[in-house]
């Protein structure tokens, strides 16, 4: 039975903390709506979205007035285009794009997941015609997400794919660049893509999963803040402690949106993403959380370790509370939807170096990083290598949200708005990778691959 100062307790965590349901993201099947004509394959595609999500939003809204929760986003996730397109007479994917967007639009859902490919040991003629139109795709819409897996620790690392990922957010940058380029935020570059993430830009819903399900990927940065905020002094055993029960809490009330709103939709609940995943809000910060432990900046010398112990203690506190915790379940890092780490680099304590040594820790990867618009392509897709070598490596989800931004250079910002928030310009390497990049093929997967 909840007693009267967990209820107190939750007031506080949404009034002072800010505490929210940062997603409910349905996730929806479209593998029988393949069609040799794709004009068919389109309608099918707009009407299934439309049937099963045509109450998405208002549910999402009923239930945060009623339970006093904030949900801030509402959003769709779908079988990888590539799949479903391929069967088309299309020679390129604009138009499938155009038409999520438009149903994203008719819902009122914030942002749709899915124009996605996964060519980790190789390209299908629908991968490639995917590839080669998310550039125009995602200058022509406004709430579609794309997303490509590269590698996996099965199958290695696609090095052909890493080098056309770098020339492809190139082109993305420069159709978007009277937007700061903001076309690249829509673009994440995988390893080990999970099936049931409900955060954007990287979802899409995956081929082992239901027709149609709920996940939800709850946010509590503030609140984890406010609990070690009390522990001054405290060794560490106590601070994982706090963090643990901090963590429990906050999964549950995730995990109570989202039954409620699978029971509501009258679909499966899947996954609770337990991610701390922050916003540019003052307070929301996961770098401020790491400099409470004791940081001069995020950035510094120990913010590893310190990560370490966050991502590890929310997801023990998180799957004490939920039997169904997946998707990608731990801390995030994006630089310009966080304010700790924004000021971290205009200090100059936090550098892209120092980022690729916390994604071995952290959820996801390089996020919403602004680079210099003049990085060449071969610099990006080496980049992607490292990251998804250290996926791949560590048998863990990683990926790189990169944004070379046109016209822009080290000093300057990049205004994206919204949730995804503003970044300074990162310097990145001068010294050149093309020769490596050249050399394509794979790098094979490694030895604990190896565990049938």
């Amino acid at each position: 039975m909840i007693n009267p100062r967990e209820i107190i307790e939750t007031i506080h965590m949404i009034e002072s903390e800010n505490f929210d349901i940062r997603t409910i993201t349905m996730g929806i099947s479209l593998k029988d709506c393949a069609d040799p004509d794709s004009k068919s394959a389109r309608r099918k595609i707009y009407d299934k979205i439309s049937f099963y999500a045509e109450n998405l939003v208002k549910v999402g809204e009923d239930i945060s007035i009623e339970y006093g929760i904030p949900i801030i986003n509402k959003r769709i996730s779908v079988t990888p285009i590539s799949i479903i397109a391929e069967s088309s007479d299309d020679e390129d994917y604009v138009a499938y794009a155009q038409t999520l967007d438009k149903a994203a639009h008719s819902l009122g859902v914030n942002f749709i997941g899915g124009f996605s490919a996964l060519v980790q040991k190789g390209y299908t003629k629908g991968d490639i015609r995917l590839i080669a139109s998310i550039p125009e795709s995602l200058a022509l819409t406004e709430r579609v997400c794309a997303s490509v897996n590269i590698a996996t620790t099965k199958a290695g690392i696609n090095m052909d794919a890493v080098e056309h990922m770098g020339r492809i957010i190139k082109e993305t940058s420069q159709l978007t660049k009277d937007r700061d380029s903001i076309g690249c935020a829509k673009l994440v570059v995988f390893a080990n893509a999970v099936e049931d993430n409900p955060f954007m830009a990287g979802a899409f819903h995956g081929l082992g999963e239901p027709e149609c399900v709920i996940n939800v990927g709850i946010s509590g940065p503030g609140v984890i803040m406010a609990a070690i905020e009390k522990e001054k002094g405290a060794d560490f055993d106590t601070l994982a402690e706090t963090i643990k029960k901090t963590a429990f809490k906050i999964t549950r009330l995730g995990q109570l949106v989202a039954v409620e709103a699978s029971q509501r939709l009258n679909v499966p609940f899947g996954i609770v993403d337990l991610s701390l995943a922050p916003t540019p809000t003052i307070g929301d910060s996961v770098a401020r959380i790491l400099e409470e432990m004791g940081l001069e900046s995020c950035g510094a010398p120990g913010t590893i370790a310190a990560l370490a112990l966050l991502n590890d203690a929310v997801k023990k506190g998180g799957i004490m509370a939920s039997s169904h915790v997946g998707g990608l379940s731990g801390s995030f890092i994006p630089v310009s939807e966080d304010e700790g780490m924004m000021e971290a680099v205009k200090k100059g304590s936090l550098t892209i170096d120092k980022l690729e040594a916390m994604t071995c820790i952290c959820s996801v990867g390089l996020d919403m990083i602004a680079i210099p618009g003049d990085t060449t392509a071969e610099t990006i897709s080496a980049i992607i290598s490292d990251e998804a070598a250290i996926g791949v490596m560590n048998n863990k989800t990683t990926a790189v949200r990169i944004i070379p931004v046109c016209g822009k250079d080290v000093g300057e910002t990049a205004e994206f708005g919204g949730l995804l928030g503003k970044a300074p310009i990162m310097p990145v390497s001068k010294f050149s990778s093309s020769e490596f990049i050249r050399r394509g093929g794979r790098i094979p997967a490694p030895i604990n691959s190896l565990r049938n």
